[in-house]
């Protein structure tokens, strides 16, 4: 069977080579630049857990080599703290902060040692073709050739070829918010902290400076610039520096500049991100990043919910209603964190006046802010699919634990029937998981348990599933009593957890997952055309 052709060879098309490789499906991976990242300290990505622990998996070696997780998080209004946030320690859980170059160029390193991805440099899309069993492009450069694939995936980032190629529309805000960039090596007063200063006093006219540690004592520096536009030049730029490190650290401190920049952040929404055969992800499908959001965090996420269904697809033909879930569920998700985004805008970047002295009006600002940055609450917390066309019908057979369904699982300790153990999350992104919480497992020998109590009913069930799933048994899950078993998508959301072993409910879920039958959906449009 014909590969599925990537288009672009940014983060988010690399992971989503290197998720598709894990799931024994072939890649080609069209990257129309030379394959080398130019080293830009000031352009970073943070990452958050669910996101940094999806490339770690991927075997990106440059999050432990170049990534920092900071410590806490500060905030301070004029001269006042308005919050000090540890992070990591006490179970919340702390960003990674990386240059997108080290992130790319991990996951490139990871590809190139992986022989089901075929990287391809010097390639530019130029022609799409689609028909009922494919897809065949066309690309020039110095080996320009056809190629065939299965399907495609547009990873090619905001000026996409590939959506232009579709037709979609692409509406959204121009230029949202602007920031002076700058990458320093220095000391600041809060090591491995990260600082939102909003007003400082010794910034006249300064809304909002960001300091977020990376490795190596750099520190990425944002200016947030008024909305007129002025024109930041170079001189300019080296005073705001001087005197937003004299302003924290009393003198200005020895530091040494390494890059500079203006990041400029706009919102844009595809209108469509499935055309037959071919799919959007990435920036090819939208752009954030104002108050925090992170861009690269939300192709990670396109990633993970996109390589599952095309692997279901490739390995085994997949209804309509699995494919057309990637749109539903991922568009909706980038929606609603856009609309969070810019009706907070105007609050935020309200310029004071009266609102400034509303009763908590400060710590409310701040509470956003902090969610933004940090992956909490609208702006940030990973989606919750609610309202997917893979959620199964409720039954009187289901029962609260501490996730809702479609919200993305705890990542708690397992163990496989051979005795293996790991994270919940170390076991994603393959097939279903079905997880038995069974208290004691952890003390008592495999041997006990492992044919004991409901374990030999559940491994039938689970053996009889109409698509592969993997069984696993945890001490315990929050909010979750003995015996209860959790389904879980190869995503780590969670799909229903049942009050005991329920062969015949666990079947019709995991069917209604993988979007019902092929066959029974190929018999439906038949009798819709009849």
């Amino acid at each position: 069977m014909d590969p599925v052709i990537v288009v672009g060879a940014g983060p988010t098309g690399l992971a989503l080579a290197l998720s598709l490789a894990a799931q024994d499906v072939p890649t080609v991976v069209l990257d129309e630049t030379g394959g080398k990242e130019e080293p830009r300290p000031a352009r970073t990505v943070v990452l958050r857990a669910d996101t940094a622990a999806a490339a770690e998996r991927l075997g990106c070696a440059t999050l432990r080599d170049e990534g920092v997780r900071w410590t806490g998080w500060r905030s301070m209004l004029r001269r006042q703290e308005m919050r000090h946030l540890p992070l990591g320690d006490d179970g919340t859980p702390a960003p990674l902060h990386l240059p997108q170059h080290a992130l790319t160029r991990g996951l490139r390193d990871a590809a190139a040692g992986e022989r089901l991805v075929k990287l391809v440099t010097d390639s530019r899309l130029d022609t799409l073709e689609q028909d009922r069993t494919g897809v065949t492009v066309h690309t020039r450069g110095p080996s320009g050739t056809w190629w065939r694939g299965s399907h495609l995936v547009g990873c090619d980032g905001a000026r996409s070829t590939v959506r232009k190629l579709l037709g979609i529309r692409f509406p959204g805000r121009t230029a949202v918010e602007r920031h002076a960039v700058a990458a320093l090596r220095t000391e600041l007063p809060w090591p491995g902290e990260a600082l939102l200063h909003r007003r400082p006093p010794w910034l006249p006219g300064t809304e909002e400076v960001t300091a977020r540690p990376l490795a190596d004592g750099v520190w990425r520096l944002d200016w947030l610039l008024p909305p007129r536009g002025e024109l930041v030049t170079p001189e300019s730029l080296v005073a705001r520096v001087r005197d937003t490190l004299a302003g924290w650290c009393g003198e200005t401190p020895a530091y040494e500049l390494l890059d500079t920049g203006v990041h400029t952040i706009h919102h844009r929404l595809a209108r469509r991100w499935r055309v037959d055969r071919t799919f959007l992800a990435g920036d090819a499908a939208h752009l954030l990043g104002a108050l925090g959001t992170q861009g690269v965090d939300e192709g990670l996420r396109d990633v993970g919910n996109l390589a599952w269904k095309l692997a279901h697809a490739w390995h085994r033909d997949a209804s309509p209603t699995l494919l057309d879930s990637y749109q539903e569920e991922r568009r909706a998700a980038v929606a609603a964190r856009l609309r969070a985004a810019d009706q907070s805008l105007p609050i935020l970047r309200s310029g004071g006046g009266l609102r400034t002295y509303l009763p908590g009006a400060a710590r409310g600002h701040d509470a956003m802010l902090t969610d933004g940055h940090l992956g909490h609450g609208p702006l940030g917390a990973p989606p919750v699919y609610t309202h997917s066309p893979l959620a199964p019908e409720p039954t009187a057979t289901r029962t609260p634990v501490g996730t809702q369904a479609g919200a993305p699982v705890h990542d708690v300790r397992v163990t496989a029937p051979d005795g293996t153990t790991g994270t919940l999350r170390d076991r994603l992104g393959r097939g279903l998981l079905v997880v038995l919480v069974a208290p004691g497992t952890g003390v008592w020998d495999r041997r006990h348990w492992v044919g004991a109590g409901v374990m030999p009913r559940l491994v039938t069930a689970v053996d009889g599933l109409p698509v592969p799933a993997e069984l696993l048994v945890t001490e315990a899950y929050p909010g979750a009593s003995a015996h209860t078993v959790l389904l879980v998508r190869p995503d780590g959301h969670l799909v229903a957890a049942f009050a005991g072993v329920r062969p015949d409910e666990l079947h019709a879920a995991a069917d209604t997952v993988r979007g019902g039958s092929p066959a029974q959906a190929r018999t439906a449009r038949t009798a819709d055309v009849d």
